[in-house]
């Protein structure tokens, strides 16, 4: 009988696997599980070397895992000035005098995640309101969505911004008296300000990986999809490995702007090791609904004279997708209009047409806007919807955005479950709070269109079964068995049994990887 190095008696532990759903205590030996079962049973694997752990009836599930997560982004967000739930452009004003004057070695005042739907004034906030607090340096402030920002007039100078100034996939708002750019910047046309931003340095953005790491692994996530926008933040997740920093695994999401120098490596999905994978090429085909960058099909309900902003041709999207598939590389698109969502289908029925490849599981990220029509195309085509629960709870305003009978297609999980596609879940994060369980509470305890909400179980196995089945892992990680990753989360409460508005009140109580616990809270 060996011996092991971990052990976990008197739990409720939720194991996922057929074979038996349910045990009481678990084993673990050179980072993998070497026994489910009774205490009795596990007791056989205790010797004098064993770190033996009372649950005290805690639930186990297997380890978290986000599959869509900005971690850089997050970190430096909590860096920066956190306008999430503001509730009036005065106040935002009044936030951002407040930081400005308790960081005064700041040359750029940054930050964001506000949303002008919940505001008084029911408007953006402009150049001149943030000049009215902040004139005397630049400021840029991003929306929630990410795909929306206001800028002073300070930032829009550096940046060049005026009247004239045209931007491919992107929009410079213009105010209706002078004709002036109103700060109001959208998709590409943030990147105008983002060039002009001093770069943090290498030490910075190593803080800002490591604060976001040590907030996922209090969160109970064993495991991120990480979305990476540069071989910069590769560098450092590689770094922080091979210094033993890394607390979690890492399945890297890199931009396609690195998509040629991938296939002149001839780097592939899965390349790396146990800890850092390369994992998907991420593409974005349109913006957000909150922006109204989204691209629909039919107008915006609430502002008819748009349907939003496609990012490429479909001449473009095809050569794209079809590059990134032809190397064996995994993509996961961003897609959240119907109309953007069409438009990738089509890319992936092109790719697939002249390059058949089995089991690809390329992915389309969000895939908000949909129709019966399109959720059994993307189940012809073998794709993972790869969805963010939570944004049915910020998204408050979608049936103004989209109107009753669209609105009734945004984010239809059961739908897509009942089709059989794979759903694994995110944050999306900054955009969303990190926290799985926030997820699984939005996945069961919707309101609008209830229809659409999911069991527990099935919320939680987007964020462990299915989110391993979409890193080509389900034969190690995303259920509790022998021979699996020690790959764990411990929660305060068995959300399995309480009523869904409890389920956000559970609290992580301890995040195992590799057999190592990497946080915590008490025990």
């Amino acid at each position: 009988m060996s011996e092991a190095t971990l052990a976990i008696l008197n739990a409720n532990v939720v194991t996922f696997s057929p074979k038996q759903p349910r045990a009481e205590a678990i084993a673990v030996q050179n980072k993998r599980i070497i026994a489910v079962g009774s205490n009795k049973e596990i007791r056989k694997h205790i010797g004098e070397r064993t770190r033996l752990i009372d649950a005290k009836n805690k639930t186990i599930v297997p380890g978290f895992v986000d599959c869509h997560v900005h971690m850089t982004s997050f970190g430096r967000f909590l860096q920066t000035l956190n306008l999430r739930n503001i509730e009036s452009v005065k106040e935002m004003q009044r936030k951002l005098r407040e930081y400005s004057q308790k960081n005064p070695e700041k040359s750029w005042i940054q930050g964001g995640r506000w949303d002008q739907d919940r505001f008084t004034e029911k408007r953006y906030p402009t150049r001149w309101d943030l000049d009215a607090a902040v004139a005397d340096k630049p400021v840029f402030l991003i929306r929630v969505c990410g795909h929306l920002g206001v800028a002073n007039s300070r930032a829009l100078q550096l940046a060049g911004v005026t009247k004239e100034t045209i931007v491919k996939g992107g929009k410079i708002d213009l105010d209706e008296a002078t004709g002036e750019p109103n700060g109001i910047l959208r998709e590409n046309a943030l990147q105008l300000v983002w060039k002009v931003i001093p770069k943090a340095g290498s030490k910075k953005l190593e803080e800002a990986c490591l604060l976001a790491c040590r907030k996922a692994v209090e969160a109970g996530l064993t495991c991120v999809h990480w979305i990476v926008g540069s071989a910069q933040e590769m560098r450092i997740i590689q770094r922080l490995f091979i210094e033993g920093k890394l607390p979690l695994r890492v399945y890297l999401g890199i931009s396609v702007d690195l998509l040629d120098e991938l296939v002149c490596l001839g780097l592939l999905t899965g390349f790396g090791n146990d800890m850092i994978k390369i994992g998907f090429v991420k593409v974005f085909a349109d913006g957000s609904l909150g922006a109204r960058t989204a691209a629909l099909k039919e107008s915006y309900s609430d502002k008819p004279e748009t349907k939003g902003i496609m990012l490429y041709t479909q001449r473009k999207l095809n050569k794209c997708i079809l590059k990134a598939h032809r190397a064996g590389l995994q993509l996961a698109v961003h897609a959240i209009g119907d109309r953007a969502i069409e438009a990738v289908l089509k890319a992936f029925e092109n790719a697939l047409k002249k390059h058949p490849r089995e089991n690809h599981r390329h992915r389309i990220e969000h895939c908000s806007v949909l129709n019966p029509t399109l959720i059994k195309r993307m189940k012809r085509l073998g794709l993972i919807a790869s969805v963010q629960p939570h944004f049915t709870v910020s998204d408050f305003w979608v049936m103004n955005r989209v109107g009753k009978d669209r609105a009734r297609w945004v984010y239809a999980f059961r739908t897509l479950m009942k089709e059989g596609l794979n759903v694994a879940s995110g944050s999306d994060c900054p955009v969303e709070p990190i926290d799985p369980l926030l997820g699984v509470w939005a996945a069961v305890a919707r309101t609008s269109f209830i229809e659409e909400s999911l069991t527990v179980e099935e919320a939680v196995k987007t964020y462990t079964l299915n989110a391993a089945y979409a890193s080509f892992d389900e034969n190690n990680r995303g259920t509790i068995e022998v021979g699996k990753f020690a790959d764990l989360t411990v929660l305060s409460d068995d959300v399995f049994n309480v009523p869904p508005h409890e389920i956000k009140k559970a609290k992580v109580e301890m995040t195992v990887v590799d057999g190592k616990i990497v946080y915590a809270r008490e025990l």
